[in-house]
């Protein structure tokens, strides 16, 4: 997903983009990101190329910011979509002045807060999850005995 169009010969343009104290320089939507795309962001068929390139133009633009001040993995679009990605360094890859490039994961798409008010406070919606599928377990162990 890296930018290769460059204007004149010999003349260097960054193909990375800044976020937080990465540099990333490529995009990799994994399966369940690319399921829960099409499921909760664009009802349809949506291919991984066109998500990583919209992510990309996205990263482009600044529309994306971090849910919280000390978090690095919960991210936000448009300040609605939210979005988890995890951050490798590409081996042997550094910019100008030697640090390293990332590659950004994006494991999953939450979904738009507009629509789903409960991503509004993500700790509580986490806690909520964990606690209503450690009753559903109970629940199923109790059926078996």
């Amino acid at each position: 997903m890296r930018d290769k169009g460059m204007e004149r010969w010999s003349t260097y343009e960054p193909f990375y983009v800044v976020l937080g104290d990465k540099r990333v320089a490529d995009i990799v939507i994994t399966n369940h990101a690319k399921t829960r795309y099409n499921d909760r962001i664009q009802v349809g068929e949506t291919e991984v190329d066109d998500i990583a390139a919209w992510m990309w133009e996205c990263l482009k633009q600044d529309r994306m910011l971090p849910y919280y001040r000390n978090e690095q993995d919960v991210y936000l679009i448009d300040e609605d979509m939210v979005v988890v990605a995890e951050f490798t360094e590409i081996e042997g890859e550094h910019d100008i002045s030697g640090n390293p490039l990332h590659k950004m994961i994006i494991v999953t798409f939450l979904g738009r807060m507009s629509e789903t008010i409960e991503l509004r406070d993500l700790k509580s919606y986490y806690s909520w999850l964990r606690h209503s599928r450690r009753m559903t377990l109970i629940k199923n162990t109790r059926k078996r005995r």
